[in-house]
């Protein structure tokens, strides 16, 4: 086979492209790009003792390849960057998810709003970011939101402008109260540009803005104002001093280093702006030796800033890379400008380094003291199970309903001791009667067990071990379902003391086994059991919200299914159609039945103002 594809590759011209691998089934593997396809490709398949194990085990599963021809190394670069966004190949090094990685969005509107996404696009808003999680880039929104008092509900402006009286937020002083009427539209967006101001960085200049406008306001002898502006003013400096919430801002510099450890790489990235350090990221790699740094950081570089489609100035590395002059030619075209890309020798900016690496090797180290704990735990729950082995893959089931409706059933997936959320899922019962745990729990294991049995990978591969939230009757359930579609998976109950935590784990002779006095085992069970309790009540009263809407428009005259979906597209929440004007209704529904759905929430209105 490597001769077959050595002769293919040893036809390809000295043209610049990028070069697609496929394994025996088709599926794309690994994406590169080369100055001259002939020379590039053709080293794959000739002398592989001095390929990287890495590449050694691609170049095993390579089955075919074919070349896209570009006119130039550049376009090249482009191109291999935008597929690998789009295959995700294995062999490639990918970042975990874009999702991990959110910005912060401010519409172009009239009254512009903030929002957290995922990734920019072309839609004219503003971003900020990227932030180094979603939780970040919220705790970065609120805090801005409250400091300059702006609103946090779903209003559109200006169509809900004294539409209703202000909400609780304006009566304990955290919001401005758009919606009364009283703030004008140049002063929201005053506001409002001092919020980006704070997001971008600009905490300094900032603050002696809002300096000078408490003592405008103190000489006019405005003293509430001033004294809301001393307040504003302190909270900003203070924020900028924390760095609380401008870690998403642009850096002008970026330091990023790359650390390996036994099998596992880490790269972290330090932002930094007029030479205050003011976040950190990093991303963990598998199956990697030190000899794939280089490509470690190319790869981090490509895909970080493919997504983020924005460049510091300067952009540090702990070594050389093949494509560096390349790489700083392509983000500069990101910035629209000059980038450099440099090794530090010496000085602060080598120092700046240096405190990246220190940090790539603390979190490798962490990460293996944390996965030593976790191992611990599986071994001990193993043995106290009298499990042949420690279980890698764990799934926790719940069952959850309102006085015996709207049943739904949650599972959550523990794999090597960590979760894995994208393998949760959730089931709305549909057969068991309200009430009915143990028929509930079996239904969900065969939908369960079918959907597997089918070759449906969200639902592979099959769990080491099963902890139901329950005892003795809903084991005896689940296995009642396993004996059927005869599989032998290890089923225990979780059985909980009064304060809601799993006290010990039974079998379906009522056997128990006690955890209380393995506290690695008891968090770990106790985790379990409260994570799969959380989603499956989430998801119940995510269900009983979006019935409850539909059930009120649905009482309304001329409104259907269809029409509903269509009001819930254009306008979103009921809250928003409820202050919709009848024009704007009209723009989704007749004329007739518009009139009807504004009669209806006026008359709704009129009720509840009655004394």
């Amino acid at each position: 086979m490597y001769e077959e594809l050595k002769e293919k590759a040893l036809l390809l011209p000295l043209l610049p492209g990028v070069y697609i691998m496929r394994d025996a089934g088709g599926e794309i593997i690994y994406i590169g790009k080369a100055k001259a396809l002939k020379n590039r490709v053709s080293q794959y398949f000739s002398n592989l003792a001095s390929h990287t194990p890495k590449t050694l085990k691609m170049v095993s599963q390579v089955h075919d390849f074919e070349t896209i021809i570009t006119g130039s190394e550049f376009e090249a670069l482009l191109l291999e960057c935008a597929l690998i966004k789009k295959h995700k190949p294995k062999y490639n090094i990918l970042l975990k998810d874009d999702k991990g990685y959110p910005f912060l969005r401010l519409s172009k509107e009239e009254y512009p709003r903030f929002s957290i996404v995922s990734k920019p696009a072309e839609d004219g808003a503003r971003y900020f970011g990227p932030y180094g999680g979603r939780s970040g880039a919220k705790k970065a929104l609120d805090t801005a939101l409250l400091t300059f008092k702006l609103p946090t509900c779903s209003l559109k402006f200006p169509r809900d402008i004294g539409k209703s009286r202000p909400c609780l937020n304006a009566h304990i002083g955290r919001c401005c109260a758009v919606c009364s009427g009283k703030v004008s539209k140049g002063e929201y967006n005053r506001l409002i540009g001092q919020v980006c101001r704070l997001l971008e960085g600009k905490y300094q200049g900032l603050a002696e803005e809002l300096r000078q406008e408490m003592e405008q306001a103190a000489e006019e002898m405005q003293f509430e104002r001033a004294a809301a502006l001393r307040d504003r003013m302190r909270a900003v400096e203070r924020l900028g001093r924390d760095q609380l919430i401008i870690s998403g801002a642009l850096s002008d510099l970026d330091v990023i280093a790359c650390q390996v450890l036994g099998s596992r790489g880490c790269v972290v990235m330090l932002n930094y702006i007029s030479g205050n350090l003011l976040d950190k990221k990093k991303e963990f790699f598998d199956g990697v030796t030190p000899e794939d740094m280089g490509d470690l950081l190319e790869g981090f570089i490509k895909q970080y800033y493919t997504m983020t489609q924005r460049s510091p100035r300067v952009v540090l590395v702990n070594q050389e890379l093949e494509d560096q002059e390349m790489l700083s030619q392509w983000l500069g075209t990101l910035r629209k400008g000059k980038v450099y890309v440099q090794v530090p020798q010496r000085g602060e900016k080598r120092k700046q380094m240096e405190l990246a690496m220190e940090n790539a090797r603390q979190e490798l180290e962490l990460l293996d003291k944390r996965e030593q704990k976790t191992s611990r735990s599986l071994e001990q729950l193993a043995e106290i199970l009298g499990l042949p082995a420690p279980p890698q893959r764990i799934e926790g089931y719940d069952i959850s309903n309102l006085a015996g409706t709207g049943t739904v059933a949650a599972m959550t997936v523990m794999e090597k001791g960590r979760f894995h959320k994208s393998a949760y899922r959730r089931f709305q019962i549909k057969e068991a009667l309200g009430g009915d745990d143990y028929g509930s729990l079996a239904e969900t294991m065969d939908r369960r067990l079918k959907r597997a049995e089918e070759g449906d990978k969200g639902f592979l591969p099959l769990p080491d071990l099963l902890l139901i939230d329950g005892g003795q009757g809903q084991v005896n359930a689940v296995h009642q379902v396993l004996r059927e579609h005869g599989q032998n998976i290890p089923v225990f109950g979780m059985v909980k003391d009064d304060h809601h935590r799993t006290r010990a784990l039974v079998d379906g002779d009522g056997n128990e086994f006690g955890i209380r006095t393995k506290p690695a085992v008891f968090s770990l069970v106790g985790n379990l059991q409260e994570e799969t309790h959380r989603f499956a009540i989430e998801y119940q009263k995510n269900l009983r919200g979006r019935s409850m809407k539909e059930s009120t428009l649905s009482r309304i005259p001329g409104l259907g299914e269809q029409r509903i979906r269509a009001l819930r597209k254009k306008f979103g929440t009921l809250a928003a159609i409820r202050q919709c004007s009848e024009e704007e209704l009209a723009q989704v529904l007749p004329r007739n039945v518009a009139k009807h759905v504004r009669e209806y929430f006026d008359a709704q209105g009129a009720k509840e103002e009655k004394p």
